[in-house]
């Protein structure tokens, strides 16, 4: 079985390299440069999602569907396509001295008789300059990202539930839902800008903990989710901000109407409510 695989060092860490690499339009940045097209059904990757991939010269195109996205990086496999096998891994690990290494491979098995020994070298080829593509625009994107804003949201958890909010501005965004939170200001620490939002939107208190997932690619800034509890004493949550909040389970949470970048901690908020 055919695989192709390029290693190389990004300056930036591993959660950062990881978000990166669901962002679509970072995908469609790395395939264009190769002059194929690129489409995928949300702004960032979960398992579960298709994404489409048509390559120049009348080649049939292909759809892979994701099969892993987290903080160690992202798996696809082939859902539609001519090949007999495809599939993309792009593992990402702390590098020594710093910065993040990271492991991409093609696989591939082409389908049976003629057709299969015309589509190897055209896979090859593409597959080789798709994995050098990938990792400039990598590069790139994270090297951006390092001097972005910082956003942070809070997984308040209480009782096995996950406190919600839904949005109730802009026009566009209204009645999705989304973890409370803000941007971070000059001068604060990530912890004490969620302490900050969450006394402003919800007239709550919380004491935040660890992080949650991948760093969160949102136009010119960074999403990062926490998890939280509400502190001692503190008065219960209110929508001051928002439409409505609700708490919810394990087997709800997957159901909403999430925004993009809070849909793409789903993953671990249901893992985080079953532990």
């Amino acid at each position: 079985m055919p695989v192709l695989s390029l290693d190389h060092r990004v300056d930036g860490p591993p959660r950062l390299v990881a978000g990166v690499l669901r962002e679509s339009v970072s995908s469609a940045r790395a395939v264009a440069r190769v002059g194929a097209r690129f489409t995928a059904p949300s702004a960032l990757l979960v398992a579960g999602d298709e994404i489409r991939v048509a390559l120049p010269g009348g080649f049939p195109a292909c759809r892979t569907r994701i099969t892993r996205a987290g903080a160690d990086g992202l798996w696809s496999e082939l859902a539609v396509g001519s090949a007999a096998v495809l599939r993309h891994s792009t593992r990402v690990t702390p590098a020594d001295g710093g910065g993040s290494h990271v492991h991409d491979e093609l696989t591939w098995e082409p389908p049976l008789g003629v057709l299969g020994r015309l589509s190897d070298p055209v896979l090859r080829h593409y597959g080789a300059r798709l994995l050098r593509a990938r990792r400039d625009v990598l590069a790139e994107r994270v090297a951006e990202l390092g001097r972005a804003g910082v956003v942070v949201g809070a997984a308040i958890v209480r009782d096995g539930r996950v406190l919600v909010a839904q949005r109730s501005y802009p026009s566009e965004l209204a009645g999705r839902w989304e973890l409370p939170g803000g941007g971070v200001e000059d001068g604060e620490s990530e912890q004490q800008a969620l302490v900050r939002e969450c006394a402003e939107e919800l007239g709550a208190r919380v004491v935040v903990g660890e992080r949650l997932g991948t760093d969160l690619p949102i136009g010119r800034r960074v999403l990062r989710i926490h998890t939280a509890r509400a502190a001692a004493g503190s008065p219960e949550p209110e929508a001051r901000e928002h439409r409505a909040l609700r708490w919810v389970g394990s087997h709800e949470v997957a159901a909403l109407g999430w925004l993009d970048a809070d849909r793409a901690v789903v993953a671990e908020l249901v893992d985080l409510l079953r532990t």
